[in-house]
């Protein structure tokens, strides 16, 4: 390094040094007035108090003119607040606390008023019968619930489950758990549909819960819910429920919870069957009677059943098929029908579901399957004596709407005429 860039540093380095020295002298010799002001609270159809400055140190000649007129400056501001809050309405209690706000008006609370209660309190004037519903259904709520309220992947379902309540796993939908119709009606209309809330009116919100109601059988297909019959309707677990007096009826059990020194001693009686999670006591602690089969042979043991059932479902078919059956286009019809199983069920054990169970359906007369409620059209065919014929099952599944009118069944249709053929091949082999 030169000499000359030396010198150049060392002068540098001072000058910061003795600058720095000077502006904390400066600064620590300068008074700044301490300025607080205290507001008061406008006393209302009074004249305005006036403004009360506790304290107020007189600026010294060093500061300027205008830091020196600080509490003059507050306190003009303040009388312009002051007079701006004597403008306002009258405000509500909660409010004149702070001095903001005002009380809101009938018509804003009624927008945001939209809670039914169980006794038809608060519902709103309209009417929906269950086949405008079942249009609006499909519209707004069959791509998350299903056609038939069924419900479609991890979106619930909304029709079925009557009698599982009692179940290890039950079903609990509109028609199984939910005691109040008020629920339903008050859900749809503040929170439905999925993403665009609110956007049904009144009269679609009657609809949709009229055909939930007609889903799940408690209402006939000609059926209108109104403001007038939306306390006819009856719902299955309204008794389900009781109120929580746990606080009275259970007060006997209540103690003060023992923290330390709860007992004598502690011995363990038995280990854990499944996890190993029992604290070792430093012997060899090998299954025993009470620890159960082992973990592998418990997780094996669900499989057999279902492998067998698997077997059965595929050698039906060929057991039950006759000689005037189509087999190749019945193996072609069992993948097609994967699209009905959500709904219908066929071979041994089938049971009525969203849908009547199928054995025997082909040639069979309509509407007349054991345990179902078919719609009041569906059944006045088999009533007057029609069957499900090939020409007619063909039909059906093309379009069921374009079929018949009110059918329970949403299913928009096969359109391919080879995949109708097909299921129908399939369905001859349950008779």
């Amino acid at each position: 390094m030169s000499k000359s860039l030396k010198l150049y540093l060392g002068a540098a380095a001072g000058t910061v040094v003795v600058l720095g020295t000077a502006y904390a002298a400066a600064n620590s010799a300068v008074n700044y007035p301490e300025v607080t002001v205290t507001y008061t609270k406008p006393v209302p159809q009074a004249e305005a108090p006036a403004t009360v400055v506790d304290k107020a140190v007189e600026a010294p000649a060093a500061v300027s003119e205008q830091t020196a007129d600080a509490p003059v400056r507050l306190a003009e501001a303040h009388q312009a607040r002051t007079t701006a809050t004597d403008a306002m309405p009258e405000v509500s209690t909660e409010a004149g606390r702070f001095g903001l706000g005002r009380a809101a008006l009938p018509e804003e609370v009624a927008a945001w008023n939209h809670d039914i209660m169980p006794d038809g309190s608060n519902l709103p004037v309209g009417s929906g019968d269950v086949w405008t519903g079942d249009d609006v259904f499909a519209e707004h709520c069959a791509s998350c619930h299903g056609d038939f309220a069924e419900g479609r992947d991890n979106w619930p379902k909304l029709a079925g489950g009557q009698g599982t309540l009692a179940d290890k796993d039950p079903l609990k939908t509109v028609g199984s758990y939910w005691p109040y119709l008020s629920t339903t009606f008050d859900y749809i209309r503040r929170s439905m549909p999925f993403g665009n809330a609110q956007s049904l009116s009144d009269d679609d919100v009657y609809a949709i819960t009229a055909y939930i109601l007609y889903s799940n059988d408690l209402v006939d297909d000609d059926f209108v819910l109104s403001n007038e019959t939306f306390m006819d309707v009856e719902m299955p677990n309204a008794e389900g429920f009781i109120v929580d007096d746990r606080e009275t009826t259970e007060a006997h059990f209540w103690a003060e919870p023992c923290m330390e020194d709860c007992k004598d001693s502690v011995e363990i009686t038995m280990r854990a069957s499944v996890l190993d999670v029992t604290p070792d006591e430093g012997e060899d602690t090998a299954t025993s009677e009470e620890t159960g089969p082992p973990v592998e042979e418990q997780a094996a043991a669900p499989q057999t059943e279902p492998v067998q059932q698997v077997a059965a479902e595929e050698a039906a078919p060929e057991a039950q098929a006759g000689a005037s059956i189509d087999m190749a286009l019945a193996a072609e019809g069992e993948g097609v029908f994967k699209k009905c199983k959500s709904c219908h069920q066929v071979g041994d054990g089938a049971k009525n579901r969203t849908g009547p169970m199928l054995n025997g359906v082909v040639g069979a007369t309509i509407g007349q399957v054991e345990g179902f409620k078919y719609s009041n059209d569906m059944a006045a065919l088999g009533e007057a004596g029609r069957s499900w014929t090939a020409e007619d099952l063909n039909a059906f599944l093309e379009k069921p709407k374009d079929f018949l009118k009110k059918t329970k069944m949403s299913f928009a249709g096969l359109r391919k005429e080879e995949d109708r053929l097909a299921v129908i091949e399939y369905l001859k082999t349950f008779q």
